[in-house]
């Protein structure tokens, strides 16, 4: 990991940290930046920042760049469910356990390895390791992505992202019985002090929004529906988990006595978003895997 410093300039002052960082590093894009400060590898002052602190003149910026380990990555002849697909973008459905893209410890078998294999293009923004790829979901969630075959669709779609103009609904079966029919999260969101392969609430984090609905409840279950005003790192099952329901099956954020489900139970059932090029509102939606539908029968049959 290499480090560096800079203290900031008059002419740099009243502007972003992410902005600022971005211009210091024009070999990186700016959501690579954004992550850097997402995973408090950037400090001002010796303090943690947000991505949209406002720096002052004389600030003293320091930040760490991760060693990036360089992976051949091939393509891959592996079965991709394709729900829409045109020259600019595709949205797939993804199977539970499956990595969205390479990295040291899944170097194959991942989703980019199968969208290299289908598409002769995908976009570039988000570099050779995560090519196409404009969101993710976790490894054992399933469910809707839709990914860029060109930069310029990526960077439209980024947008609509950050200013909260796409529609992301999850189905989710949580432990306890929920006792209102709706309700709202409000946390933020940040790395977790005691362990930093987690997410926490932490006063200092990003700002994270989370609408639930009650689907069905039972004395010990609930089956419910979360829709994301924000896209934050294991959001769902991190507020999930700050009210008292965590979702069913989940390792890291779960109870140790749950379903075996290998991973949490979590869809991303229907996701809408205006097509860059057409300027046409799209949504599309898939039923949650027969897994998940199994594991409600067996709630049913409990009560």
């Amino acid at each position: 990991m290499t480090s560096f410093n800079h203290t900031v300039t008059e002419a740099q002052a009243k502007q972003r940290i992410d902005k600022v960082l971005a211009a210091l590093n024009p070999e990186k894009s700016r959501s690579q930046v954004q992550s850097w400060i997402a995973k408090d590898v950037v400090i001002v002052n010796r303090e943690q920042v947000k991505a949209n602190y406002k720096c002052q003149t004389g600030d003293v910026i320091e930040w760490s760049v991760p060693e990036v380990e360089t992976l051949d990555i091939i393509a891959e002849d592996i079965p991709l469910s394709i729900v829409y697909e045109d020259s600019d973008l595709l949205v797939v459905n993804k199977p539970k356990g499956m990595v969205i893209h390479p990295s040291p410890g899944h170097p194959s078998g991942t989703l980019v390895n199968a969208l290299l294999h289908h598409c002769n293009h995908l976009s570039s923004i988000n570099g050779d390791e995560r090519p196409g790829i404009v969101h993710r979901i976790d490894k054992d969630t399933s469910g809707l992505l839709v990914v860029a075959k060109n930069d310029q669709v990526h960077t439209l779609l980024s947008k609509q992202l950050s200013t909260k103009e796409v529609k992301r609904v999850y189905n989710a079966i949580v432990h306890g019985e929920i006792p209102h029919e709706t309700g709202m999260i409000d946390a933020p969101i940040g790395r977790d002090r005691k362990d930093r392969q987690r997410m926490g609430i932490v006063d200092d984090g990003r700002d994270a929004v989370t609408h639930f609905k009650v689907i069905k409840s039972y004395p010990d279950y609930t089956h419910v529906e979360c829709q994301l005003e924000t896209g934050r790192t294991h959001q769902i099952r991190v507020h999930m988990k700050y009210i008292g329901y965590p979702l069913v099956g989940d390792p890291k954020y779960g109870r140790r006595k749950t379903m075996d489900a290998n991973g949490q139970v979590l869809h991303a059932g229907l996701l809408g978003f205006t097509h860059p090029k057409t300027n046409k509102w799209m949504e599309f939606e898939v039923k949650p895997p027969t897994y998940f539908e199994e594991i409600l029968t067996n709630i049913e049959k409990l009560y």
